[in-house]
């Protein structure tokens, strides 16, 4: 698929707004939660239909009251000063740049970032997120619904070593790693490592040493960040 095109002018302004980003999210300490409108934003996507995915659309109302999106509007709210500082930028890939600042100011790595995202302001049903509360069939439903494969869904599920659950949010509470502001392979780390007092671990987290495909990448990206 090729790339979308954008003028130079619009890449100027990706650039500064990466920069008032990065000012943002170590100001604010707020890289999860960035991270997790990136994520929530664009993991509505369904490849058969072309429908959802990273189009802006969680900035309506329709969607981010949505319960799986609940406290987004907080990272919502966080970003309109730069929309409007950055007219030019669609909320796309807005959205996306800010979950790649967020890993990059979190110690991740730098992210090539490619804009040309479009807005859109038709929301897709509720229910094309992963359910935290279900299990191994359940991940590969909705992740091969978004084209990924099982290598992908162990990597994106690493995306938890940032920030912590809120028991108002998701129903779940507490953090999966002991420093949930550093952006490294922990996650996978303390996941072999089984239960602890004071570490979260979902049921979907608890999947991906349930079933051996799964178990492979987890103990993978357990050895070297750098493979993930």
């Amino acid at each position: 698929m090729a790339e979308p095109v954008v003028d130079a002018e619009y890449l100027k302004e990706i650039e500064k707004a990466r920069r008032d980003l990065r000012a943002l999210i170590s100001s604010k300490n707020c890289a999860p939660i960035m991270l997790r409108l990136a994520w929530h934003d664009a993991g509505t996507y369904d490849k058969k239909t072309k429908t959802g995915g990273p189009n802006g659309s969680i900035r309506m109302e329709e969607e981010y009251s949505h319960g799986s999106n609940a406290g987004l509007k907080i990272a919502i709210d966080l970003l309109e000063p730069v929309k409007a500082k950055h007219p030019k930028i669609t909320y796309a890939d807005l959205y996306q740049l800010a979950g790649v600042v967020a890993v990059e100011v979190t110690g991740g790595p730098t992210i090539d970032f490619v804009p040309g995202r479009k807005d859109s302001s038709q929301c897709p049903e509720e229910g094309r997120l992963p359910d935290a509360k279900k299990g191994v069939s359940h991940l590969r439903e909705v992740f091969y619904r978004m084209g990924l494969s099982d290598k992908d869904i162990v990597a994106l599920s690493g995306g938890h070593t940032l920030g912590r659950a809120h028991l108002e949010r998701t129903g779940f509470e507490g953090a999966w790693t002991k420093d949930p502001l550093h952006f490294d392979n922990t996650y996978y780390v303390e996941l072999l490592e089984g239960d602890k007092e004071g570490r979260l671990k979902l049921p979907t987290d608890k999947a991906l040493l349930g079933d051996p495909i799964f178990r492979r990448f987890v103990e993978l990206y357990a050895k070297s960040r750098s493979i993930v």
